[in-house]
């Protein structure tokens, strides 16, 4: 039985600004989206929702950070897929995400663009593969970090393609896409949010997008599986609290932000940066599909022979 006074704190939840921390620098599509998701929330809790981002180690030093957090409620891991279901794979740095993070609520799924700066000599996927294949290793790809969603895109399209191509490592996505708009980087499979707006303006040139179809952003970029390569990559962002987090607060927070997806100034956000609604679950069924998406990486990430590092 819960202590009186503790008890009280609890219904009371929150009574201080709480804290979306993104393992990311500033300027990535899951930076934008938690600003997205936390001013809609804020009149929900409040409090204000603000968000702290902790890059590096692909998402791994936000995890940490959340997963060492006090269990009250002020401190959540907005996080991306890959920091939940492949760091744990691929980083030594990791923590046990199963155990060092509790699943509230998915709040996004989307796909990526490979984007390459406007420079390169390829006007779609093809051209750009036969680029990789004339001068192997030569062409390269940046990401937010090993492990990270731009790293996995970037492997397994390198795999079903059979080229090979040089991946760079950064802190983030908005880092890793300034050098593929400078030219210092070939191309990036970056999220949709930062990349829009630079494909529009020309600063960027879009090849294929990953879906199953394409998005009303970027209604003229073909998915890689209309031009003949099969394969779908796709993430979603989600919710996460630190181990011993209380029920109570636990179920505030998936109702608040239940909420706050349905809410239209949400949806308009998603489809003006061609991400969409994800499925509204309950914590226990997003809890079992957040396992599931780790079994599975688990052995993908071995079939490409991608080490942890």
């Amino acid at each position: 039985m819960l202590a009186p006074g503790l008890a009280r704190a609890q219904a009371a939840w929150p009574t201080q600004p709480v804290s979306f921390v993104v393992g990311y620098a500033a300027g990535g599509g899951a930076d934008i989206m938690a600003r997205e998701l936390g001013h809609i929330m804020t009149p929900l809790f409040g409090q204000q929702i603000v968000v702290e981002n902790k890059g590096g180690a692909a998402g791994a030093i936000g995890a940490r950070h959340v997963s060492n957090a006090r269990p009250d409620g002020n401190t959540l891991f907005y996080a991306v897929s890959t920091n939940v279901v492949t760091n744990p794979h691929v980083l030594k740095t990791s923590i046990d995400t199963l155990a060092g993070l509790v699943p509230i609520i998915q709040t996004t799924d989307y796909q990526y663009v490979l984007a390459v700066n406007p420079d390169v000599p390829a006007k779609n996927a093809a051209e750009l593969i036969a680029l990789a294949k004339k001068d192997p290793g030569k062409l390269t790809f940046s990401s937010s970090g090993v492990g990270g969603n731009n790293h996995l895109s970037g492997a397994l399209f390198a795999d079903v393609t059979g080229i090979k191509i040089t991946h760079v490592p950064y802190r983030g996505t908005g880092p890793a896409l300034a050098d593929v708009l400078s030219g210092v980087i070939t191309m990036n499979f970056s999220s949709l949010p930062p990349a829009v707006g630079q494909i529009k303006a020309g600063k960027l040139k879009a090849l294929a997008v990953t879906g199953e179809k394409r998005v009303s952003s970027l209604a003229d970029v073909p998915t890689l599986k209309e031009q003949g390569i099969n394969v779908a990559i796709t993430g979603w962002h989600g919710l996460f609290a630190p181990p011993k987090t209380p029920d109570a607060i636990l179920d505030r927070v998936h109702k608040d932000a239940t909420t706050a997806i349905k809410d239209p100034k949400f949806a308009a956000a998603l489809a003006k940066d061609g991400l969409e609604m994800p499925p509204l679950q309950s914590r226990a069924d997003f809890t079992k599909y957040v396992r599931d998406e780790h079994a599975f990486w688990g052995k993908k990430l071995k079939e490409l022979n991608i080490q942890p590092e």
